[in-house]
């Protein structure tokens, strides 16, 4: 979020939809119950769209979404909020019933079982009023989609957990004046001779829902490419500035944490800048859509850096569940620092001895835990401030060589799947061969006071620690 394996699903809490060959409703995340569905994985999602900004207040779909049922399916779940649905096809056959329950359940159920292991398709057409908090009306009628830990389900039925990752196509058609901007590759664009104009984007690589995007606007678009070809695409909403030093700064940001974390993860990259109005939900501020950032307002080095960390760090290695935050929040805001000292900084006696200094003694800076920080504190700024110091102490713990080489091992062995913050700790204890990182962990991560000095001063910072130690 902005600065401040494989997939899998999780096990289902019961729900009313749960029973003999059915999906439940919920995949089961301590934070979120409701979010995700069990019985299947997703493959696929292929989202067709229409909008007209003359009329802000409707959307048409039809998305198929492509699966393999993970146990037998007499009925099964999509999550979708508002919208008036159409039909529901399986395979090309209308299902036998369809009905909404809960606040975004679509619940399903098919003409024939769907066998444990078969792969499936369901189409379901839609149209009605956005009403997703994460569908951003902006000027004259322009529309982004931004949000975490949600935003799918404001514009397109989806199995909507981190969990269930999946490639993503987006065809959008809005009127020839306005373009639209997604995750990904482009494909054609085609006109019609009513004056309407379609958007292909293709984003070839799994991804979590809430990293998926769409952008409608009077765009103007910026391409190039970086040293290995991959296609830079950068669009910014009318009265967003155009800085060609911050764009020539992109290829330079992504070498360098390319340098840190391993290879860049996508086959495309660039931003989305989208010119928010006063008091719209969800700005200012930017988020980590996959393979394409969005800004709320003007683009800047230090956002570029964050938002291009979590391409790593949340959208190639994602979440199990959302107890998992730091995973992508303490990492994207250290990779901050980590800019900073290739300009020169000192972290020591800069930034750590700063939060030391700022943070002092006050218990409330401490009292949240960076692993399972607890129910609507998912993305609590303790993951960006205490969660970056924690980052440091790490490293001046392990050294620089254990502690990069974890970082770039947990992007090899979790590329493009999910991974949880107790197998980033056992990988880290692996790679530094220090068996005995229990009591930094506890201390930092689960500790919900300031850590003891040993862990505090560890390694050079022991140079700034006080003189009466505790």
């Amino acid at each position: 979020m902005g600065i401040l394996a494989g997939s899998m699903l999780l096990t289902a809490v019961p729900s009313s939809a749960a029973g003999a060959g059915a999906g439940g409703s919920g995949v089961g995340d301590p934070y979120f119950p409701d979010d995700g569905n069990s019985g299947y994985d997703v493959a696929d999602y292929d989202v067709r769209v229409a909008y007209d900004p003359a009329r802000p207040d409707h959307l048409t779909g039809d998305t198929t979404v492509t699966a393999t049922a993970t146990a037998r399916l007499d009925r099964f779940d999509l999550d979708l909020e508002g919208f008036e649905v159409g039909s529901v096809t399986i395979d090309g056959t209308p299902a036998k019933s369809f009905s909404r329950s809960g606040a975004h359940e679509l619940v399903i159920t098919p003409a024939r079982r769907i066998a444990k292991g078969a792969r499936f398709a369901v189409r379901v057409r839609y149209s009605g009023r956005p009403v997703g908090k994460s569908w951003h009306r902006l000027a004259d009628g322009a529309a982004n989609v931004t949000g975490e830990p949600h935003s799918a389900t404001a514009w397109y039925p989806a199995n909507d957990h981190p969990s269930d990752k999946a490639t993503f196509r987006l065809t959008a058609t809005v009127p020839e004046a306005w373009t639209v901007v997604g995750n990904g590759r482009p494909g054609p664009t085609t006109s019609s001779a009513k004056g309407w104009k379609t958007h292909r984007w293709y984003e070839d690589r799994p991804l979590a829902t809430y990293l998926s995007t769409i952008a409608i606007d009077k765009f103007t678009v910026r391409t190039s490419k970086l040293a290995d070809g991959t296609p830079v695409i950068n669009a910014y909403s009318p009265g967003i500035p155009i800085d060609p030093g911050t764009e020539a700064l992109l290829p330079e940001i992504i070498d360098f944490l390319a340098a840190k974390f391993g290879p860049y993860p996508f086959s495309s990259a660039g931003f989305i800048a989208v010119n928010g109005e006063p008091g719209a939900p969800g700005g200012p501020g930017a988020l980590e859509t996959q393979s394409r950032p969005t800004y709320i307002g003007p683009v800047f080095d230090s956002s570029l850096v964050h938002e291009y960390t979590h391409q790593w760090f949340g959208n190639s290695v994602s979440f199990t569940d959302w107890r998992d935050g730091c995973l992508a929040e303490c990492v994207a805001q250290y990779a901050g620092q980590l800019w900073d000292e290739k300009g020169g900084a000192d972290l020591d006696t800069g930034f750590y001895r700063s939060m030391i200094e700022e943070s002092g003694r006050n218990p409330a800076f401490w009292s949240v835990r960076l692993y399972d920080p607890g129910p609507g504190k998912e993305l609590d700024q303790a993951l960006y401030f205490k969660g970056s110091m924690m980052m440091h102490a790490l490293r001046r713990t392990i050294g620089d060589d254990a502690f990069f080489g974890t970082l770039r091992q947990w992007q090899q062995e979790h590329r493009y799947g999910n991974a949880s913050w107790p197998q980033f700790e056992e990988l880290t204890r692996k790679v530094s061969a220090r068996p005995d990182l229990t009591g930094f962990f506890d201390a930092w991560v689960r500790g919900t006071t300031v850590p003891e000095d040993k862990y505090l001063y560890p390694g050079s910072l022991g140079s700034i620690a006080p003189t009466n130690p505790r």
